[in-house]
């Protein structure tokens, strides 16, 4: 019987809900879930999925996405001064793994043809996997985060020599070889030129008409033409699809639409890699794990150890940091998808035996799935292993710090110095108050400290330099940066010590205030809430309402943590880039009809607090009353607008009308 597309895309899509839901529960990556959904139905497994070519382009599409993403991360800019570690670090990388490779090959006795194959498989590492996990973990702008996706990115690049060797390498025509090659490589030049141009010429113009139009729809599908073009011109050329996307996601993120271009193409990318790994997932065939399984522990170990050293001890003669080096060795300790391209066009033009590809396969997927233990627990191992030398480092840092501050006083310490916290820098330096700043960026750093600002480098979630900073002399400390759990241990790690401190923090919105609040924050600036009140006093200083009296509601405003603001109506969607309010906690309208039981009651006598829904105001007779009090009766024709989560404004609703 013919299998449709549409089953298997199903069933892909059931096991994707499971896998996260189980993973998450676990605390574990969703990537191990999708690769284990996908060994055990598989084709080789309980045969609940079948190869598809439709299912196979979804899986591709996901990669797409992926690199799309990972160029909005990067300016163009960063990426040409990256440069020398994509190509310098990278080449290096991929030539000697190849050999390594293609040496372990040929002591398996593979043919020379298949063990070139064979090592430049072993030589990738999984973009997939390693990105979404360094983002995952906020360690993509680190210096590992950023040389690993540097050699990375080469990686992807030499796909296109290794796609164009193999059928030479099957046809026995070395004599013709360095002419595919160098063509090869010529398309990629123009390929290169083509984004640059339409990025520079086409791209900012198009994304500026279309948002003129205010539609998300448009918008969206813009996103979406941009990248999939990008990659099929890329493809057309004879390149991989990944690459055209990387390059368009370059260019975009030189816009100032970058932000909402993130937000419109997560989903689609997070959907489909979850089905790109599990496709990867059922290629293994677990039945011939007894008869292979030597093979297959001796070349995981070759990826894990061997890649890892390999890389750490290239990156360390680059000129980087023991830790770092260590880092990034552990980052891309694994294979890679683009492996699998290289294996399957081996298999075809039959290069090997179908029991060399599936022993080669089986440790590629293993050390996959070790990748998110590897890259979560890099900075551990790291430390443990150069305890010393992170030490040393802290502590120079520390002593560096404490030397251009030990003579502040009443001070302001800012953690985070991008666009927040340079704005407040230049407040505080008009009003002749002395702050400090610690920031990640290293690039940012040198240029704010060539301008002669008092900025270092160092993590501020470390007590210990924040202490260096002068904390115990500082008047307040200021989180500039919109990341809670980094937030979250600032608070803990402070407010224990310092429990006067003022400690201001920034937030996106309101969806973690009490969680801030309770951690010890004297005040959680939301920047939506804030921004409302912004425009709502120009408004009505402009409409002619005293200082004074906008001055109070602003005061009132606050001081009740924002709590009048904190509902809203959510209609079908939200603005751009607007999150869900917080805890899930909405506004809604219920009318009372005539024959509705609540009729005649009094509001306390509803239970609707209990419940944890309030009552925010109640419109009768065309007159709106805000904060109605428990005693109000309520009649006929009565509009409640209810703030609360929407489960339970659900339950309110059926309370007020019954059913």
């Amino acid at each position: 019987m013919q299998i449709h597309p549409l089953q298997d895309f199903l069933v892909l899509l059931a096991l994707a809900v499971v896998a996260v839901a189980l993973l998450r529960r676990a605390h574990l990556p969703p990537v191990l879930g999708y690769l284990l959904a996908g060994v055990l139905a598989g084709p080789h497994g309980l045969g609940w999925i079948h190869e598809s070519a439709a299912l196979e382009l979804l899986a591709e599409i996901g990669v797409v996405f992926l690199l799309f993403t990972i160029g909005l991360e990067f300016s163009l800019p960063q990426f040409l001064a990256m440069r020398r570690t994509v190509v310098g670090l990278g080449g290096a990388q991929v030539v000697l793994g190849t050999a390594a490779g293609t040496g372990i090959a040929l002591l398996y006795g593979v043919s020379w043809e298949g063990a070139v194959v064979v090592g430049g498989a072993l030589a990738l590492s999984s973009t997939a996997i390693v990105v979404k996990q360094l983002a995952d973990q906020l360690e993509l702008q680190s210096r590992h985060g950023r040389t690993a996706v540097g050699i990375l990115l080469f990686q992807d690049l030499a796909v296109v020599p290794f796609l164009v060797l193999i059928p030479i390498l099957a046809g026995n025509g070395a004599e013709s070889m360095w002419w595919p090659i160098l063509l090869a490589l010529l398309k990629g030049v123009l390929a290169l030129a083509v984004m640059f141009a339409l990025g520079r010429y086409a791209l900012r113009p198009l994304f500026r008409e279309v948002t003129r139009t205010h539609s998300a729809e448009l918008f969206t599908l813009t996103v979406l033409m941009v990248a999939l073009a990008a990659a099929w011109i890329t493809h057309e050329l004879g390149l991989s699809l990944a690459l055209g996307a990387f390059l368009a996601g370059l260019m975009l993120g030189e816009t100032e639409f970058r932000h909402q271009i993130e937000a419109d193409i997560r989903p689609f990318r997070d959907v489909l890699l979850g089905l790109f790994f599990i496709t990867i997932g059922a290629r293994l065939d677990i039945f011939q794990l007894p008869d292979i399984w030597p093979q297959v522990v001796a070349l995981v170990g070759f990826l894990v150890l061997g890649k890892g050293l390999l890389v750490a001890a290239l990156t360390r003669v680059a000129g980087n940091e023991a830790g770092v080096a260590v880092r990034t060795g552990m980052v891309l300790a694994q294979g890679g998808e683009f492996g699998f391209a290289l294996l399957a066009l081996a298999m075809k033009h039959e290069l090997f035996d179908p029991a060399t590809s599936q022993v080669v396969l089986t440790a590629v997927v293993v050390s996959m799935a070790l990748t998110p233990f590897l890259v979560r627990y890099n900075g551990v191992v790291a430390k443990g292993l150069l305890h010393r030398s992170y030490l040393q480092r802290r502590t120079e840092r520390q002593r560096e710090v404490a030397e251009a501050t030990h003579q502040l006083q009443d001070h302001i310490i800012l953690c985070g110095y991008g666009r927040v916290g340079q704005n407040l820098a230049k407040f505080l330096r008009d009003e002749a108050q002395e702050y400090v700043a610690l920031d990640l960026d290293p690039i940012r750093i040198r240029d704010a400290r060539d301008a002669g600002e008092r900025v270092f480098y160092g993590d501020a979630t470390h007590r210990d330099l924040l202490e260096a900073a002068g904390l115990g002399r500082a008047r307040a400390l200021v989180v500039t940066f919109d990341e809670v759990n980094a937030a979250l241990r600032i608070l803990g790690r402070v407010r224990a010590e310092y429990p006067d401190l003022p400690i201001l923090v920034r937030t996106r919105d309101d969806t973690y205030m009490e969680e801030l609040s309770e951690a010890g924050a004297t005040e959680v600036l939301p920047e939506s809430l804030e921004a409302s009140l912004m425009l709502a006093t120009e408004l009505l200083l402009t409409l002619g309402v005293p200082t004074g009296e906008v001055m109070r509601l602003l005061e009132n405003a606050r001081s009740s943590g924002y709590r009048q603001l904190r509902g809203l109506f959510t209609g079908a969607e939200l603005d751009a880039g607007e999150r869900a309010p917080a805890g899930g906690e909405r506004l809604h309208t219920v009318l009372l009809p005539a024959d509705a039981p609540s009729v005649g009651w009094r509001l306390a006598e509803l239970g609707l607090e209990e419940q944890g829904v309030q009552v925010s105001a109640v419109r009768r007779g065309g007159i709106r009353g805000e904060e109605p009090t428990p005693d109000l009766e309520l009649r006929e024709g009565d509009a409640l607008v209810l703030r609360g989560p929407s489960e339970r404004l659900e339950w309110a609703e059926k309370r007020l009308l019954g059913g």
